[in-house]
């Protein structure tokens, strides 16, 4: 029974260090980039029409 209250506790720990490591993250900023991912989908499109364009060119 003993080891399950450790258990529990070494989970509440490790949880709380995650919480914080997050917090830690938002608060520096590296969650502010609200636009790349709004246009990387036209991003990705442009570079496989590319590569085809390329393929096609060579034969």
């Amino acid at each position: 029974m003993g080891i399950i209250f450790l258990l529990i506790g070494v989970s509440f720990i490790i949880a709380a260090a995650f919480l914080l490591l997050f917090f830690k993250s938002v608060k520096s900023g590296q969650y502010d980039d609200t636009y790349t991912p709004s246009v990387r989908m036209l991003f990705d499109d442009e570079l496989v029409k590319d590569n085809n364009q390329n393929k096609n060119n060579q034969n």
